[in-house]
């Protein structure tokens, strides 16, 4: 019987086994699906670069890695990974002692850590969240220095020359930093190209950094870099981390703690 599928059927079944192996693998190479799929490189480069278009995967050199779930909205990331967050943000929050200034990102890993901040903390939480801060109004003795500038509504975040410039005027000691992908290759990234800078400066005002991760964010790529995986200090993840991906982020003087 002949085969009656036309070329646009073709890339959609070629286009779908590339999907597939990416989310059995972890990691696609245009090499690798070209000899699998019998087609040149350049077809698979066209493939993958229409997926990018589509947002299905995060085009990297070589091939590609899935899109970052945590890359949808404020309010739907709200439903991403509940439980693991509220165990991320319960360790986040016994990191901070009495007398700090910490900085604390946007986000819901953010907001499950400041929702469980302990009522005698004494501390300073500077934040360009104003979800953050209003999360904070009946915390009786914890201060909120907000941070303002334009609000990224897609994030719930400030960004822009106000909230660099206010950022540079403060050292914190410690930041409790947000992400949407880390990646062993591409280390920490995010979705929008000013929300990467903001983070940026608050890490490098910071004395270290602490990221929540929960487990739909590790092997992600974003489009924009934040900065490598060696600026970070601390990584805290669930048990619901697969294994191979923490292996694969292992760094010299980068703690990995598995919060219980």
């Amino acid at each position: 019987m002949k085969n009656h599928a036309t070329p646009q059927m073709l890339t959609e079944q070629r286009q779908l086994a590339i999907l597939e192996d990416l989310q059995r693998s972890g990691r696609v190479l245009a090499r690798e699906q070209a000899e699998r799929l019998g087609v040149s490189e350049d077809t698979i480069r066209r493939d993958l670069r229409e997926l990018s278009s589509r947002g299905a995967l995060q085009r990297v050199h070589g091939g590609a890695l899935p899109v970052s779930p945590a890359l949808a909205n404020l309010a739907r990331r709200s439903d991403i990974a509940v439980d693991e967050k509220r165990q991320l943000g319960r360790h986040a929050a016994s990191l901070v002692a009495d007398g700090q200034l910490v900085f604390v990102d946007g986000g819901t890993s953010a907001l499950a850590m400041v929702t469980q901040l302990p009522a005698t903390l004494r501390a300073t939480v500077a934040t360009h969240s104003p979800v953050i801060a209003a999360a904070l109004i009946e915390h009786p003795t914890v201060e909120v220095l907000m941070l303002g500038g334009r609000l990224f509504k897609h994030s719930g975040v400030a960004v822009g020359a106000a909230v660099a410039e206010a950022v540079q005027a403060l050292r914190a000691d410690c930041f409790f930093l947000g992400v949407t992908g880390v990646e062993a290759g591409f280390g920490l990234s995010t979705g929008d190209a000013e929300e990467a800078r903001v983070k940026a400066l608050l890490m490098a005002s910071a004395a270290e950094t602490v990221l929540m991760a929960s487990s739909d964010k590790l092997g992600k790529v974003s489009p924009y870099r934040i900065a490598p995986l060696s600026a970070l200090s601390t990584l805290l993840v669930t048990p619901q981390a697969d294994a191979a991906q923490l292996q694969a982020l292992q760094r010299p003087g980068l703690e990995i703690v598995t919060v219980a």
